[in-house]
């Protein structure tokens, strides 16, 4: 399905046009496909059996309406902190369905998961299973976990989104993670679940989840001849998405293109040495769940020349998406009318922000767009909202959900009386 679409050269999502958003809503601000949504949905429930669970992943997006949506279908939820759990609850995921990894986990965090009931902590180091058992003593209550394995599996993605590896500080070495899941069986308090695993986000080459999935079946029998049985194993997630075609027309102006890894070619990766196993699977996507099904739409405030580069300067920046920035993500940009145009240049498309690295775009050959023109920011779904902050005294933008011809403030934007109510 591609519900954000160009029809008779204006860009559409449903059946509604953005500049008609746009008309009654003061841009930068997202909009949001809520059959997109949906359709992304059905794809990973289509793929995922019943018996297992598909966590969505809060870090990805956070908006509580959004999550809703993702429960009203039967998801859970993958969090990382006490504030997203707190979210993920009173958008009505179930405890049950909620797992609740990270490094970081505060005592105070730990309690407030236990008091809920979640499903299993993913636990990072030895240390904070000691903690997680002296807490769930403490309350006489049992703590379900499951093991985060490190398997040393290059992900073959960007250095810092890549955390399967020695290197990174996520997860424990499987050869000290057997001594971990022997100690975990002698705790009191401890219930163990299963094992956890995530190698790495934004992966496009399914190798890396076969190689992951040889070393699990290794991992999952090594266990079984200690004794130590399992129910579970959290596979985590990481399947990339193409971020270039991500509409029908027009063609992207690089001219490449490749055939982005399906949901159906990840779960068959991951499950290809593991699928025989008497087990619980639990999958935990985030970008490729929600990164199509919207699109940051700015205005340009002034175009600008030096005597090496052309700039777009545009009212949304790098406190907006950060992306582009951080891990130098390519996000397709066009205008709202007339994507194809007899004109184009090679430009920088930079924001507000007073950082060099404000950028959205470099040295990227767009249609000639003219101040006051209207441009949206594709495949933003992701890692957009949830990144983004008040830096430079801006606030963050309203999110607006299309349902056909409809279209809602699924949240608001922030105000500067906004900025005011944490010192009051």
């Amino acid at each position: 399905m591609n519900e954000i679409m160009y029809k008779n050269a204006e860009l559409f999502v449903g059946n509604t046009a953005v500049r008609e958003i746009a008309q009654s809503h003061r841009t930068p601000f997202w909009v949001y496909s809520k059959a997109e949504i949906l359709a992304n949905i059905a794809v990973w429930s289509q793929e995922v059996n019943k018996k297992n669970l598909v966590c969505f992943a809060l870090k990805a997006n956070d908006n509580k309406n959004i999550v809703n949506l993702m429960g009203g279908e039967g998801l859970g939820a993958d969090v990382v902190s006490a504030g997203e759990l707190f979210l993920a609850l009173k958008a009505g995921i179930a405890p049950d369905k909620i797992v609740f990894a990270g490094v970081g986990k505060q005592d105070f965090e730990i309690e407030y998961a236990l008091r809920q009931k979640i499903r299993a902590f993913n636990v990072e180091s030895e240390q904070e299973l000691q903690v997680i058992q002296d807490i769930a003593e403490r309350m006489n209550v049992p703590a379900p976990i499951h093991i985060r394995v490190n398997p040393d599996i290059d992900a073959k993605s960007h250095p810092y989104i890549t955390t399967g590896m020695a290197k990174n500080k996520f997860g424990i070495e499987t050869g000290r993670a057997i001594d971990l899941f022997k100690y975990a069986k002698s705790l009191s308090n401890i219930s163990l679940k299963g094992i956890h695993v995530h190698i790495g986000s934004q992966l496009l080459d399914m190798s890396p989840f076969e190689d992951c999935s040889k070393a699990l079946r290794e991992l999952y029998f090594t266990l079984k001849n200690l004794g130590i049985e399992i129910d579970t194993i959290d596979l985590g997630g990481g399947l990339g998405v193409d971020y270039r075609q991500v509409i029908d027309w027009p063609p992207d102006e690089t001219g490449e293109s490749f055939q982005a890894p399906s949901v159906e070619d990840y779960t068959s990766a991951i499950l290809k040495h593991l699928i025989d196993l008497p087990l619980q699977f639990v999958f935990e996507p985030g970008r490729s769940m929600i990164a199509n099904t919207a699109i940051l739409v700015v205005s340009v405030i002034y175009t600008k020349k030096t005597s090496e580069k052309k700039f777009i300067i545009v009212n949304g920046g790098m406190n907006d998406l950060i992306r582009p920035s951080l891990y130098q993500a390519y996000h397709r940009i066009l205008p709202l009318k007339n994507p194809v145009r007899e004109t184009r240049e090679t430009v920088d498309v930079v924001g507000p922000i007073c950082e060099t690295t404000d950028f959205l775009a470099k040295d990227r050959l767009l249609p000639k767009v003219e101040r006051g023109e209207l441009l949206a920011i594709f495949s933003s779904g992701a890692y957009g909202y949830s990144l983004s902050s008040n830096y430079n005294g801006r606030g963050r933008l309203a999110e607006i959900l299309v349902d056909g011809s409809k279209y809602k403030v699924i949240r608001r934007a922030e105000t500067y009386e906004d900025f005011l109510k944490l010192y009051e």
